[in-house]
Order: structure tokens, then C-alpha cells, then sequence
């Protein structure tokens, strides 16, 4: 039961970041490395802002602004300096570990002694029954807001446009728009979601690290390949529900590859094998996987 608890908390945590990813690499077609320091730039925003005393649920939304700022800067860098994507991500990347250490004033900041989103008075209130499963409950209701959300924002103008600049860029010339701020806008969108993982994960565990997003964007992607490849074939089942699957089933196979007798030590190796089995099952699937709501 413990097992289960933990690979939905985390799956549904990472299932933010997910769907982050799946704007940049499904819908954008942009390899943004950004993800793996906006990741704890909300983490480290929300643990500072905790400790300081500021309403958890606040801190979320201040973790998002700022990761949004983070993808903002890699849009301009990408748009208006012509540098190529994947080294604008690089250089926010970078830049973003000296920021997320000055934001939190260490490596390591805990905080165990305050109420987080996870640990109040409400969440303390829940029925025995309940008491188990407060964090799943927590999450899952984050995750389906923002689902929801995304949802609606995907079949608005703004989200047609969006989807119009990873397929046929010249849609959205012909249509006077400008492609570079609606990949900025995408990049916005994107990194404001794994912003909001990171946070919800810095008050789920009370503490933040400066380490916590390494292989960010490997989770991710992996996540979005596989839901996107179970579900190719189910109009029913959008992206996002995708990602969101995909997130927990990938936790689910880490969980069972430390049950079956490897290390913690070893996570990051089983992360890399279990990415490169995804890539060579879904080798075979050529096509972009379009966002269809």
C-alpha cells in the first residue's frame, strides 16, 4: 500500500512536469533543457517563500511566474538572438543554478517546522480513512485544475496557434501572426507547469535541494513517450491524459526496479535504461504525436 501510495504521489507530482515537457517537445517541437532548473527555481521559490511565511498555496503560483520568467528568457535568447533551441536552453539552464542558489541562500533549505500544502490544519482534518492517501488527494486535485485548464486553453485561438508553430509554421505567417512570440508564449506555458512540479514537490518533501531537477527532462520525455504510445491509437484519450498516465507509469516501473533488489544509487542508471527502452520500443512511431483535445 505504501508502494502504491508513493508511485501516485510522485507520478502525479511529475506528472506536471509532463505535460510541460509534452508543450515543448510535442506540440512546439523544441528540445528545451530549461526544464531541468526550472524544476527546482520552483522549488527553491516555494521552500523560501514557506519559510518567510507565506500561504503554500501562494507560493505555487509565485513558483509558476518564475518559471515562466525562465522560459521567457530562453524564448528571447532563441527568438531574438537567433540562437539555436537547444543551446538557448543550455545557457538558461546554466545560468538558472546560481539563481536557484541565491533564491533559497544554500544547497540544501528545510523546512519541516511549517505548515506546507501537504501538512495544515485542513489536510489534518480529513477523515482516518483518508488520512493515508492526504497527498494523493492534494496532488490529484492540482494536477486535474491544471489539466483542466490546459485542456480549455488548447482549443482557445492562442492554443490553435500554438499547435500551428510545431506543425506548419507558415499557418501562422499566413494568418499575421508572429511565430516568435507564440513560441515564446509556448515556452512560457511550459516552464511555468514544471515550475508548479517543483514547488508542489519541495512541499510534499519540506525541503529543497538544489539537485532535485537533474534528469528533469529525461522524465519528462520519457512519460510523454509513453503515454503517447500506449494511447496513440485512442482518439478518446487526449495528450495531457497521456502525460499524466505515462508520468505514473513510469514512477511505477523505478518503484519496481528498486523492488527487485536495485540501489537508490542506481536510480539514475535505471532512468537512463528504462529511456532508452522506451526510445527503441517507440522507434517505430515517426510521426509527431499531435495534442488533440
Amino acid at each position: 500500500m505504501n508502494v502504491l501510495i508513493g508511485i501516485l504521489e510522485e507520478g502525479l507530482i511529475y506528472s506536471l512536469l509532463a505535460l510541460g515537457v509534452l508543450i515543448t517537445y510535442r506540440v512546439l517541437d523544441f528540445p528545451d533543457l530549461t526544464v531541468d532548473s526550472s524544476f527546482p527555481l520552483g522549488a527553491a521559490v516555494s521552500a523560501i517563500l514557506t519559510v518567510n511565511g507565506m500561504n503554500p498555496v501562494l507560493t505555487l503560483l509565485v513558483a509558476m511566474v518564475a518559471g515562466g520568467l525562465a522560459g521567457l528568457v530562453t524564448g528571447i535568447i532563441h527568438v531574438k538572438f537567433k540562437v539555436r533551441d537547444l543551446l538557448s536552453g543550455i545557457i538558461v539552464m546554466t545560468g538558472l543554478y546560481s539563481i536557484n542558489l541565491r533564491i533559497a541562500g544554500r544547497a540544501n533549505l528545510p523546512f519541516f517546522n511549517m505548515n506546507t500544502l501537504m501538512n495544515n490544519p485542513f489536510v489534518k482534518s480529513f477523515p482516518a480513512a483518508l488520512q493515508p492517501w492526504s497527498k494523493v488527494i492534494v496532488v490529484l486535485v492540482i494536477v486535474l485544475i491544471v489539466k483542466v485548464l490546459l485542456d480549455l486553453f488548447m482549443n482557445t485561438k492562442a492554443g490553435f496557434l500554438l499547435r500551428a508553430v510545431g506543425d506548419n509554421k507558415t499557418v501562422v505567417t499566413t494568418l499575421a501572426c508572429d511565430e516568435g512570440f507564440v513560441k515564446i508564449e509556448g515556452l512560457v506555458l511550459a516552464n511555468a507547469l514544471v515550475a508548479l512540479a517543483g514547488a508542489v514537490m519541495a512541499q510534499k518533501n519540506r525541503v529543497f535541494d538544489i539537485s532535485m531537477g537533474t534528469g528533469s527532462m529525461v522524465f519528462g520525455l520519457a512519460a510523454v513517450i509513453i503515454g503517447t504510445n500506449i494511447f496513440k491509437n485512442r482518439q478518446k484519450v487526449n495528450s495531457s491524459t497521456a502525460a499524466i498516465i505515462g508520468s505514473i507509469i513510469y514512477k511505477a516501473c523505478v518503484a519496481l526496479a528498486l523492488s527487485l533488489g536495485l540501489v537508490p544509487q542506481d536510480l539514475k542508471l535505471i532512468t537512463a535504461v528504462l529511456f532508452l527502452g522506451i526510445l527503441i520500443l517507440g522507434n517505430g512511431l515517426k510521426k509527431k504525436v499531435k495534442f488533440h483535445a
